[in-house]
């Protein structure tokens, strides 16, 4: 048994390699409330019942809820006329609505009057209301916050053996259909931890004999419930009181912590303290396995706590092996301009049965890459563990998300973008006033505006297709520039027509943008990057060459022929460009 001295010294080597993710780790389990919730106090407001809400209360008890809706319309109205700045509109848009409907209270009244006019009975639906929030605060809390500290002890155990842990270990229990079971176990472990802390002393006993229990789950999610807590039990069977001083060991950072408002446990004593846990753990563990202790056979991850032989390691990921021992092929490449567009924009003049080959050589070299960490013992080989994790194939071996594009496919992409873009914005119009409106400033089925930002997406930001995260926000932020702009160069040559504007949507820029807008181009982004484009370039690949630029130039000509027409006559009227109807509301509003 390694000393707190030694183990400490091992925890602190183990947090220096893997720093900031741990950090982060920790920080998610303060947010969510699943342990060391203090760390954030600083930042937490206290929830106060409002006097406005309590009248809400006491109108929902009498079963009448007139009112009730009379006084959330009051403050409505409140909040709207209280906005000065347009930036924060409130009167239009989902996310609005949305906003209104949490900070009034609108949504209570909305779910009430909806089963209300099921079971006829205002009291009922009050009554069932209130159940379904605590069902769904449990259910909520039972799937993550429960589950959270198994997660974090994952990576804490993976980390202190191998240099390199994935961020989708996060998943690891969705992968290995483990997670509600985890859950159990979690919740059995609180459940009663509950009941000890009603007597004197065994609420503190106890919450040391299950102290292992997280890790113990971590290392085999499958363990029956009872078993877990059980072997709990028996590895801290004459260690408790040893756990408990190493646990009031940290008190000096406790107390630092404390006049640090939280910033030192955020950043350093939170995730050293679990560092330093998982070192003990994996003490206490190699103890029980030597004195083969009640149910130690359940302790049989073993590549979570060594590294396995090479050997082993290549026998068991052999196809990867055999990838990678396949030579490179000499595929001719474009070089000088050629090499240049397509490197940075991933833009080919045309297909080439060459640049297939490279893409499929490049695929190769990516599927090398995501195992390579495993390969060479920097990662835990995730085919070792005794649960097999569920396999599906990655997206970029199934459509290729990382090609190249040609010249003539992106043209006919950018007509089928706007084209898509077009009965996007004619749907909304026909669900919301029932009538056909021929949308945007060109008189064809077109709106270039989503072409030219779907074509931009695939060759500006082509260097984040491996990120999804990075494509999302730089595709929101690449389409909010070209919405801006298109909205602003509209107005200056068309004497201040405006073909749309977001003026009271929350999160509004001079109404040309709006946040809702934005968060819809990023999915729609990641739409288009990850499987609409590819799959439209394959079926494109697949068209003569001939009668494929002879397409792009008929379209191209009729494109042109509607751009020259539309500047001197453009798309105007009801539904197009004439919101006189909105702005008579809103000032009706303000009156």
């Amino acid at each position: 048994m390694k000393t707190r001295k030694e183990l400490k010294k091992k925890a602190r080597k183990v947090f220096q390699k893997h720093y900031l993710f741990f950090v982060i780790v920790c920080l998610i389990a303060s947010f969510i409330g699943a342990e060391f919730a203090d760390s954030l106090s600083i930042t937490r407001i206290r929830n106060q019942v409002s006097s406005d809400e309590k009248l809400l209360i006491e109108d929902f008890e009498r079963d009448d809820l007139t009112d009730a809706e009379k006084l959330v319309e009051e403050k409505k109205e409140e909040i709207i006329d209280k906005i000065d700045n347009p930036i924060l509109g409130r009167t239009r848009g989902v996310l609005s609505s949305l906003i209104n409907s949490i900070s009034t209270g609108s949504i209570y009244i909305t779910i009430i009057k909806a089963v209300t006019s099921i079971i006829k009975s205002t009291s009922l639906a009050i009554a069932f209301l209130i159940l379904l929030s605590l069902f769904l605060t449990f259910f909520i809390w039972f799937s993550t916050t429960n589950i959270y500290p198994v997660i974090a002890r994952r990576i804490f155990l993976e980390g202190r053996t191998y240099p390199k842990v994935s961020k989708q270990r996060f998943l690891f229990l969705l992968n290995i259909k483990k997670w509600f079971k985890a859950a159990y176990t979690m919740f059995l472990k609180y459940f009663y931890l509950f009941f000890w802390s009603l007597t004197i002393v065994g609420g503190f006993i106890k919450r040391y004999s299950y102290f292992l229990v997280p890790y113990i789950v971590a290392e085999n999610p499958d363990i029956p419930s009872k078993k877990a807590i059980e072997l709990s039990r028996n590895m801290m069977n004459n260690h408790k009181f040893e756990c408990f001083t190493m646990d009031l060991s940290f008190f000096g950072w406790e107390l630092i912590g404390l006049l640090t408002f939280g910033m030192t446990k955020v950043l350093y004593s939170n995730p050293y303290k679990v560092a330093f846990f998982s070192e003990y753990y994996s003490n206490l563990r190699t103890l029980a396995i030597k004195n083969k202790i009640p149910n130690y056979e359940y302790l049989n991850d073993d590549y979570l706590f060594k590294k396995a032989d090479k050997d082993l390691l290549e026998k068991t990921y052999a196809d990867i092996v055999d990838l990678k021992e396949k030579k490179d092929k000499n595929i001719k490449r474009d070089t000088g301009f050629k090499a240049f567009l397509v490197n940075n924009f991933g833009i080919t003049l045309y297909s080439r049965k060459e640049e297939e080959q490279y893409e499929k050589e490049e695929l190769r070299k990516n599927r090398i890459n995501y195992y390579q960490d495993v390969i060479d013992g920097k990662s835990y080989p995730n085919r070792l563990f005794k649960i097999q994790e569920k396999t599906k194939k990655r997206i970029v071996e199934n459509i290729n998300y990382l090609r190249n594009y040609s010249i003539p496919s992106l043209i006919l992409l950018f007509f089928i973008i706007s084209f898509i873009g077009w009965l996007w914005e004619v749907s909304l119009h026909l669900i919301s006033d029932g009538v056909f409106v021929n949308r945007g400033a060109l008189h064809g089925p077109w709106l270039p505006i989503y072409g030219s930002g779907g074509i931009l997406i695939l060759v500006i930001l082509k260097k984040f297709r491996k990120t999804p995260l990075k494509e999302f926000i730089s595709t929101m932020f690449l389409c909010g520039l070209v919405e801006y702009f298109t909205a602003y160069y509209l107005e200056v040559t068309h004497n201040g027509v405006k073909w749309w504007d977001y003026s009271g949507y929350f999160l509004n820029l001079h109404g040309r943008i709006c946040a809702e807008g934005l968060l819809i181009f990023g999915l729609g982004g990641l739409a288009i990057v990850y499987v609409l484009a590819p799959l439209l370039d394959n079926m494109i690949r697949k068209i003569n060459k001939k009668i494929l630029i002879s397409l792009c130039i008929i379209l191209l000509a009729i494109f042109t022929i509607d751009q020259c027409y539309s500047h001197y006559y453009p798309n105007e009227g009801k539904g197009i460009t004439n919101y006189a109807y909105f702005y008579q509301n809103l000032q009706h509003r303000r009156l």
